[in-house]
């Protein structure tokens, strides 16, 4: 994160190599961190909010990892730094991880399977959400005639759009396919009862919809800054509500 703000002072002018790869040695880090919690619990390390949160940071690194192999996208890093490093304080709070007492939330493989989807599908929400900001800041430049606009190394707007568009999409997938995943929850009878938890049910459909506006809106050709201000307010609000949402649901707290 220091080096990201190192970034931005330099208006984006500098080679950005040491971001990544500054990023690529923390992924390695959180791997091997999270495989060994997983392997102590002997079950999926998605069991309570602080693993949740955690994992969805997790999603974001690797997927960055991935699409900064192109030299030019290699900038979302320094826009993702500042928000994986809050997600990490954030998930450092002790009531997040209540270690004894609490039975793990998430611990047969239908029940991994719908949580991992559903934590990937934020993640890549909240990659998208980094290259709306990409885009944001570089129209406002272009908009305002500032230098840093010519000089920078940030990609034109147009791929910007493209590259938040595909990861929206990408993580619409998959939040539809966790979330398909309920009926076989209520099927199998793992203490999942969504008649009994409007809560959960009623805020996932409202994500889902909000997405699926987004991506109508973007398909009709109605993209642009307004796909931008809604790609990045749309994670906001998942990251202001989710960790409330888990706490007042029944069937995902106990």
């Amino acid at each position: 994160m220091m080096y990201s703000v190192f970034l931005w002072r330099k208006g984006f002018r500098e080679d950005n190599r040491v971001n990544y790869f500054l990023l690529l040695a923390a992924f390695a880090f959180h791997t091997t961190a999270m495989a060994k919690r997983g392997f102590s619990f002997q079950r999926c390390p998605v069991g309570n909010l602080y693993e949740a949160t955690i994992f969805i940071a997790w999603t974001i690194v690797a997927t960055y990892l991935l699409v900064g192999t192109w030299s030019r996208l290699r900038f979302l890093g320094a826009f993702a730094s500042p928000i994986l490093f809050g997600l990490g304080v954030f998930a450092l709070m002790p009531p997040l991880d209540p270690l004894h007492g609490d039975k793990p939330l998430f611990i047969n493989g239908w029940i991994s399977l719908h949580a991992a989807l559903i934590l990937l599908s934020f993640g890549a929400f909240g990659l998208g959400s980094v290259a709306a900001l990409m885009y944001l800041t570089q129209e406002h430049d272009l908009k305002f005639h500032k230098l840093r606009a010519i000089l920078s190394l940030i990609p034109p707007i147009q791929r910007l759009e493209r590259v938040a568009g595909g990861l929206v999409m990408s993580g619409f997938c998959l939040l539809t396919a966790g979330l398909s995943i309920y009926p076989f929850l209520v099927h199998e009878n793992h203490g999942v009862d969504l008649r009994s938890d409007p809560v959960i049910l009623l805020w996932s459909i409202f994500i889902w919809v909000v997405y699926f506006s987004l991506l109508v809106m973007r398909w009709r050709g109605q993209g642009g800054r307004r796909f931008a201000w809604g790609a990045l307010g749309s994670f906001v609000f998942i990251m202001l509500t989710f960790w409330g949402v888990m706490l007042l649901s029944s069937s995902h707290h106990s």
